[in-house]
């Protein structure tokens, strides 16, 4: 009993390290990486599927961590940034891209001497070096040592269950020697990686039993292919509460993993397996000896690296597999997900459940404010038509709910690096959050102040009256000249910071805020002077003109956050 509880709690430490190790190791090469990973994913949008998948592969081998990216692809699906069946492009990819985790673990020849030198190296990088860089590659060498001795902690606990009579008899169940019985491994797999939301720590624990012979290597054969199916649970998080094209995202990546995994399942022991035994030869041998000894020490010759080749020749067999119906897959997801006219927007690209890098969590928030600059401009462009009195119902429809989704949009955003900011972060990294969280502000500010045209049209129609004729020209030469304005600093709200001339802007700015206060007193003139009924008139268009003010002022503030300074001028 005593030998079955260390066993117990030595294994789940082991797998606790690895997990901690996995993450330290992703998020330390997301640091290191990010500009790479943001110009790679990029590509996503190539019009070329190999592309898109080779951007998927490459961009999980730069992070090591299919999760992260499938996460990226849920955001840029919910804001439109790809498509769907481009994203399935990606995942696959991805999938492929995975596997270069675990051929990591299974060449390295000696887990605990790789997991000491792993750690001291990147402890020394992480806490005496203060260079962003090598701080952050310190993070990354501390996860690959906390990964191979979360596998020494492993293979330590195993030991101890295959000296256990009843381990070994429970073991001996997951016979493999019918479809049934493959088919009941694989689910069991793939329900244990939904819960460690980590097909790599799946692998490396069945790698681990099947080097100790607790389970057979045919059974470690098919639990691959459930691993590949437990760990979409992963977008699934990441969609909750998300929009219609998240949870399509979600779909489509588990159909894809899915199917390929039940084409490829009657496959796996009369063609793939034999074909990891082909390559390594004396596998066999090498697994004799390690568990003679009792070790888990992966050698290139051992179980691990027939487990590890196919472990790649199922990723490469479901990319050739789901290729020609990513279409097909886009579509039933599409079918299967219906998507309301009244749903509530949210941005399922902020609400992930895998904790991010700060420097991804921030690339993230800059693609829902790209959203919001160009909503912005989008509802300006409506409001001239009211105020021209060209607009129809789709034109009001478009203001008032393109105006929801940015109170929205600015709530989420502000949650979400809210919570980014509570972490330990280098200063470059923690002012350009303080300065995401500005521009999501003020161009939440501008689009209240651009829907307020619409909302003194309103007021006036209930009184059955109108904007003048003469009114109708100056507010639309008001609106030219913030619009214009507008435009000028919307292309800078990017990353990285650009130059600004902020005096030219401010100047700019300074100019039309005169103009607007002599048309401000161009109406008050008019009070009295055409009708009975213009005081009331009057008053919404001054309203019109005092909201085109606040506009201007919103964006000369956005441009003096991303100057990083202030100009005297409002």
């Amino acid at each position: 009993m005593k030998d079955f509880l260390i066993a117990i709690a030595t294994v789940v430490g082991g797998l606790g390290v690895f997990l901690l190790g996995l993450k330290h190791l992703s998020e330390g090469l997301q640091a290191v990486a990010a500009t790479w990973l943001r110009r790679m994913m990029w590509f996503a949008k190539s019009r070329n599927p190999f592309t898109r998948a080779g951007v998927g592969a490459a961009s999980t081998v730069l992070v090591q961590s299919s999760s992260i990216i499938t996460v990226m692809l849920v955001g840029f699906v919910s804001t439109g940034v790809v498509s769907l069946s481009q994203a399935v492009n990606v995942i696959v990819g991805a999938n492929i891209g995975t596997t270069a985790t675990v051929w990591l673990l299974a060449l390295v020849p000696h887990p605990s001497m790789v997991a000491y030198a792993g750690i001291g190296l990147g402890a020394v990088l992480y806490f005496f070096v203060s260079r962003e860089f090598f701080h952050n590659l310190g993070l990354a060498l501390l996860g690959v040592g906390m990964l191979f001795l979360g596998m020494d902690f492993l293979g330590k606990g195993l030991i101890y269950a295959a000296a256990d009579a009843g381990t070994v008899r429970l073991f001996a169940c997951a016979a493999v020697d019918s479809f049934a019985g493959a088919a009941a491994v694989a689910l069991v797999s793939a329900l244990a990686t939904a819960m460690l939301q980590s097909s790599a720590a799946m692998v490396a624990l069945v790698m681990v039993m099947a080097s100790l012979k607790l389970i057979p290597y045919e059974t470690a054969v098919v639990s691959l292919l459930g691993a590949s199916v437990g760990t979409t649970v992963t977008a699934w998080t990441a969609a909750a509460g998300g929009t219609a094209s998240a949870r399509r995202t979600a779909l489509a990546n588990t159909l894809s993993s899915f199917a390929g995994s039940v084409v490829l399942l009657p496959l796996a022991l009369p063609v793939f397996a034999p074909l990891g035994k082909a390559v390594f030869p004396h596998w066999n041998e090498a697994a004799e000896v390690m568990a003679a000894n009792g070790s888990c020490v992966p050698m290139i010759v051992g179980v691990m690296a027939p487990i590890a080749l196919v472990d790649t020749l199922f990723a490469l067999a479901r990319g050739v597999l789901i290729f020609p119906i990513a279409g097909v897959i886009a579509m039933v997801s599409e079918k299967a997900v219906y998507q309301s006219e009244a749903e509530k927007p949210h941005l399922s690209s902020l609400k992930t459940g895998v904790k991010l890098s700060p420097v991804i969590a921030c690339d993230q928030a800059l693609s829902e404010i790209d959203f919001m600059k160009e909503s912005c401009l989008g509802i300006f462009k409506s409001a001239r038509k009211v105020l021209a009195g060209e607009s129809d119902e789709a034109d009001e429809r478009y203001i008032v709910r393109r105006e929801t989704i940015l109170d929205n949009v600015q709530r989420e955003v502000t949650e979400f690096l809210g919570d980014v900011m509570t972490r330990r972060l280098p200063q470059d990294v923690a002012e350009r959050a303080r300065r995401l969280l500005r521009l999501t502000d003020e161009l939440e500010s501008v689009s209240d102040e651009a829907a307020q045209v619409l909302k003194a049209e309103k007021r006036l129609r209930r009184q059955e009256q109108r904007i003048s004729d003469v009114s109708r020209e100056l507010l639309l030469k008001v609106h030219d000249r913030v619009y214009a304005f507008a435009e000028t600093i919307t292309p800078l709200i990017r990353s990285p910071r650009p130059a600004i001339d902020i005096e030219a802007i401010a100047a700019e700015s300074k100019s039309i805020r005169e103009f607007i206060r002599d048309c401000r007193k161009t109406q008050l003139g008019r009070v009295g002077a055409d009708d009975p009924d213009s005081p009331l008139r009057v008053l919404c268009e001054l309203d019109v003109i005092n909201a085109y003010d606040r506009a201007r002022s919103c964006y000369l503030n956005i441009a003096e956050t991303l100057s990083g300074g202030k100009h005297a001028a409002k």
